[in-house]
């Protein structure tokens, strides 16, 4: 049997992939008046010059089709006290807002208050990828909260981590 018709079963892709830790942000935007957002821990640079960043999203979110009509997004970077707005912001079908502390950053997303970082992006393309959109985004302002974390919030082998700080090599 060849590789290449050799199925690769999806559980134990995504547990090979849980072997990948990650950091967690929330994507948000805003349209029509209404705070959008959603957790994603698929998101990374892209380029430096230009300022570019990409997340990817499943093709059938509920979220993603505002976002794209707003043509911009946050990229809110959380910090290790963030738990819990990583878990409010994955659930579908309730207001994920509820409770949550957020100010307009220049371009007039949602900056969620104790991120460790954010980033404010236009959308510069889209492409599909299987059963996911990959969408990059051109930074055009960011910024460090204020927060006193200096930890990030990660996801290891599905469930949240923290890191030791880390040491001068």
């Amino acid at each position: 049997m060849s590789l290449s018709s050799t199925a690769i079963e999806p559980l134990r892709f995504r547990e090979a992939l849980g072997h990948y830790a990650s950091g967690i942000t929330v994507i948000t935007s805003h349209v029509d008046g209404e705070p959008i957002g959603f957790t994603c821990q698929s998101f990374y640079s892209v380029s430096m010059s230009p300022p570019l960043v990409s997340f990817s999203v499943m093709a059938s979110s509920a979220s993603y089709p505002k976002i794209r009509q707003a043509g911009r997004f946050a990229v809110n970077i959380l910090s290790g006290e963030q738990v819990a707005i990583s878990n409010q912001f994955a659930r579908r079908g309730t207001d994920k807002w509820l409770g949550v502390d957020w100010q307009e950053s220049p371009l007039g997303n949602p900056i969620i208050g104790g991120s460790l970082h954010w980033l404010d992006c236009e959308i510069h393309a889209e492409h599909a990828a299987g059963d996911h959109l990959i969408v990059i985004g051109e930074v055009k302002a960011l910024d460090q909260q204020a927060a006193a974390a200096t930890q990030p919030l990660l996801y290891f082998k599905g469930q949240y981590c923290n890191i030791a700080t880390p040491s001068a090599v």
